[in-house]
């Protein structure tokens, strides 16, 4: 396997997580109706990111399976609602946001290093295809990135300074 087939891969990967991430993140924070709609939203890009590696992974010897969606409910979802609202009345889910954007945070940004690298490569190789897409893609990831970090900087006085 090809250095660049081996990042097509982890940036699917990396895509395909993400997405998981904020899937469960929204089911989570659910009365947190900002986190939960956006997430859910910034969520597709993910997806989309997949399917667009998918389509031009093979001309670069990596073989990506079609996207598939996580938007459809997993066996804990329900539970994840419940223990959200449960958590919505008690002061620790500030905190657990807080952790929760991190860890989102830290997932789009080693996406967003992936993208980059992509792009380096494409441009060495002057392979349209590869700029093409990391130029499509990669301003979304920075926007998720900018997403948790305003989250980030909005909340963490609140949660972290309350007694």
């Amino acid at each position: 396997m090809s250095a660049l087939s081996r990042l097509l891969k982890d940036l699917y990967q990396g895509e395909a997580e993400l997405e998981r991430q904020l899937h469960e993140v929204a089911e989570r924070h659910r009365t947190e109706h900002e986190v939960h709609h956006v997430a859910l939203d910034v969520s597709r890009w993910c997806r989309r990111h997949r399917e667009l590696l998918a389509h031009t992974a093979p001309g670069y010897g990596a073989d990506l399976p079609a996207a598939e969606s996580e938007e459809t409910p997993g066996p804990l979802a329900a539970l994840r609602e419940k223990a959200a609202e449960a958590l919505g009345r008690r002061p620790e889910p500030g905190l657990l946001l807080l952790h929760d954007l991190t860890e989102l945070h830290l997932a789009a940004a080693r996406n967003s290093l992936h993208w980059e690298m992509l792009a380096q490569a494409g441009q060495a190789m002057k392979e349209q295809p590869l700029l093409e897409l990391a130029s499509r893609c990669h301003p979304e990831t920075l926007r998720q990135m900018r997403w948790t970090n305003t989250l980030v900087k909005i909340l963490s006085p609140q949660v972290l300074t309350s007694t």
